[in-house]
């Protein structure tokens, strides 16, 4: 299952209470305070785990509550402190404070980014800090202040090599499951993926690619109509943008049209992610009428095409290659 937005609330540890003692023992009959301080109480902290792909584990754990500190004691002895806890997201996670008004407070990106979520309580002092040369046997101690508590919203952006873009049905889940370990669901019919898909291709010097496929894009969704803003904020940290195109005769639109109305959505809502690094993959080149309609594409864009079709696993390792070269060459300029 894949999770891509929770609520979490967040405790943090109480701290310990101080100690009010006296030190007693044989023939020391005046010993003085010796009262320890309370611990301090545990921190919540949110770390960046890059084996973690999806919030799906906070959606049914969502609240943490660290550990107390423990009580000060006679002595001088302090009081332990609280254990942290840390919780593991995934890359690309944000985190958003909520309260009278909802506000971002981290950018969770790199594997090792850590974000303190609530802090700890102070522990009390114990009777011996309040001791001087008028007080020489206080009996005051203090007690462990609370720990904070917040809540917050996580979203997750996803930070792929590759996000495969096109129409429902134009066969992105199909691509995605001929040359990566995902197995995404695959129909004849649209809207078969209703949630991101993130496929992995390890090569032989070790290296890895990453491949999105984002749920299928309607017209409208700019507007949130459809699936909307759940599909195009997974674009946003993507490095390649692949079109998936449709070069069959059976889809209403020209693939030229359906290039020029993806670039018109994806510009409505973040006007950089046209200009972002792109390649096509002409889908369905085994379909009639396929061909005819490659060429009109050529004469049309000067993006680089690569004619593949999926289901059957023609030319998909060329495009494989495309893409890695893509991702790993600096752009020009």
């Amino acid at each position: 299952m894949f999770i891509d937005k929770v609520r979490i609330k967040l405790q943090g540890g109480k701290g310990g209470n101080g100690c009010a003692s006296f030190r007693r023992e044989r023939f020391i009959p005046r010993g003085g305070p010796d009262g320890g301080d309370g611990g301090n109480g545990g921190k919540i902290v949110l770390r960046v785990d890059p084996n973690v792909g999806s919030l799906v584990a906070l959606k049914y754990m969502n609240h943490y509550e660290a550990p107390s500190g423990g009580q000060g004691s006679g002595n001088s002895k302090h009081g332990k402190n609280g254990d942290d806890i840390y919780i593991d997201v995934p890359p690309g996670t944000i985190v958003r404070e909520l309260g009278e008004r909802t506000v971002e407070v981290a950018d969770l990106d790199d594997p090792g980014d850590e974000f303190i979520g609530a802090r700890g309580g102070n522990g009390g002092r114990g009777n011996r800090r309040f001791a001087s040369s008028t007080n020489r046997s206080p009996r005051r101690c203090d007690p462990g202040t609370p720990g904070e508590e917040r809540h917050f919203e996580l979203e997750l952006k996803i930070i792929a090599d590759v996000g495969l873009v096109g129409y429902p049905n134009a066969g992105k889940s199909t691509f995605l499951g001929a040359v990566t370990n995902a197995r995404p669901k695959t129909a004849a019919y649209p809207f078969t993926t209703l949630a991101p898909h993130i496929g992995t291709i390890e090569f032989d010097d070790m290296s890895r690619m990453t491949i999105a496929d984002i749920p299928g894009l309607i017209d409208g969704a700019h507007e949130d109509i459809g699936l909307g803003h759940d599909f195009l904020r997974h674009i946003e940290r993507t490095k390649l943008l692949a079109y998936v195109l449709d070069m069959s005769s059976l889809d209403e639109r020209p693939p030229w049209a359906q290039l020029q109305c993806l670039r018109d959505e994806l510009a409505c809502y973040n006007a950089d992610l046209p200009t972002r690094r792109s390649v096509i993959l002409a889908n369905k080149m085994d379909e009639a009428g396929a061909a005819a309609c490659l060429t009109d594409l050529r004469a049309r864009t000067d993006l680089t095409i690569c004619p593949i079709s999926a289901i059957l696993g023609d030319n998909t390792a060329a495009a494989v290659s495309l893409l890695r070269e893509r991702i790993t060459t600096p752009p020009v300029g």
